[in-house]
């Protein structure tokens, strides 16, 4: 890295505080950080139901419940009018990307642990980072580039290349980061008109379209012939759920509404390059539930992984409130 004056290091988005109160970007901050609770319990959930039903038939079951708690949340915004869109293209491309990262999500998740499916998931913030650049025109400084490298420095701790977690199964995660990230590149183009639960509405519906096709196609389990955990869960007949599984698609439907409508708000009101490096705060969620379902405890090399990823969410915010302060003239400038 060349030296050269602070002011030159900097990520060009809206201060996290205003005389006003808190930020677009610290909203959307927030937003996130609450979206990944709920979504991180609802991934644990199918993971813990994946060995039972199929992956279409588990998304098109937390799809209807979670449309029922959108649309409450729609009505709350201000009625169902609000479903109304001028850009359904869109929509539905958003919808298209976002039920194919689940997809290749969940189907790493059924072979790999949490903590390895979320860690390989981490390259998202940067995929969604280039993205931003390149489609959107929003600007990334050196001091954001450094914040994004200890948060992915830390993944590649955690994953010690050379493992067995290399094998086929780990690409799935990468396939899903990409596709998220051209999901949350099409919510910045449609949030600036259309409200939270409505992006969220449309999510959801696209879900059911999918599964549904899905389901009438491979639902019976004609094509369920391998021996392959990842394929069994794709290609496995449909079941009728007992009262404990409904129970749990219930329940995970109800958390992935509240935690989809989070998500979009996140990424509707805060750029891109600002918010994308907090979804590392996922990881310790995923740490944490491992270890209290599945009994997955990370030895010290995983926890200095860990420790990198939310070091780099601190980095950003802090080279951000360098980067305000100095502009107002608060503080000197410095080289580095």
């Amino acid at each position: 890295m060349h030296l050269c004056h602070y002011a030159r290091f900097e990520i060009q988005v809206r201060p996290f505080m205003t005389r006003h109160g808190i930020s677009a970007n610290t909203q959307g901050i927030l937003c996130l950080l609450c979206a990944l609770v709920f979504l991180t319990i609802s991934d644990s959930i199918v993971k813990w139901l994946s060995p039972h039903y199929a992956l279409h038939q588990i998304m098109l079951y937390r799809a209807l419940f979670a449309l029922v708690v959108v649309l409450s949340i729609v009505k709350l915004e201000g009625g169902f009018h609000l479903l109304k869109t001028r850009r359904p293209r869109l929509h539905l491309l958003r919808g298209g990307l976002l039920v194919l990262a689940n997809m290749f999500f969940f189907l790493g998740l059924a072979t790999l642990s949490l903590a390895e499916t979320v860690a390989l998931f981490f390259v998202a913030p940067l995929f969604i980072c280039l993205l931003s650049q390149w489609i959107l025109g929003e600007k990334v400084g050196a001091s954001g580039w450094v914040a994004i490298g200890v948060g992915l420095a830390g993944v590649v701790v955690m994953l010690r290349p050379g493992t067995d977690v290399f094998k086929m199964a780990s690409l799935l995660p990468i396939l899903a980061a990409l596709t998220y990230a051209g999901m949350q590149i099409v919510t910045r183009k449609l949030g600036v008109q259309d409200k939270a639960g409505t992006l969220a509405f449309y999510i959801q519906v696209a879900f059911l379209l999918v599964c549904t096709a899905s389901g009438l196609v491979l639902g019976n389990g004609q094509f369920n012939h391998f021996e392959n955990p990842t394929l069994d869960f794709l290609l496995r007949a449909w079941v009728v759920p007992d009262l404990a599984g409904f129970g749990l698609f219930a329940l995970c439907g109800g958390i992935v509404g509240v935690g989809g409508y989070f998500l979009s708000q996140a990424y509707r009101l805060g750029e891109a390059s600002v918010v994308a490096p907090f979804e590392y705060a996922s990881m310790p969620y995923a740490l944490v539930i491992g270890y209290y379902i599945w009994g997955d405890w990370p030895d010290w090399i995983s926890f200095l992984g860990t420790g990198l990823i939310i070091a780099s969410g601190l980095l950003i915010l802090y080279f951000e409130w360098r980067t305000t302060v100095s502009r107002k003239g608060l503080i000197p400038q410095k080289e580095y």
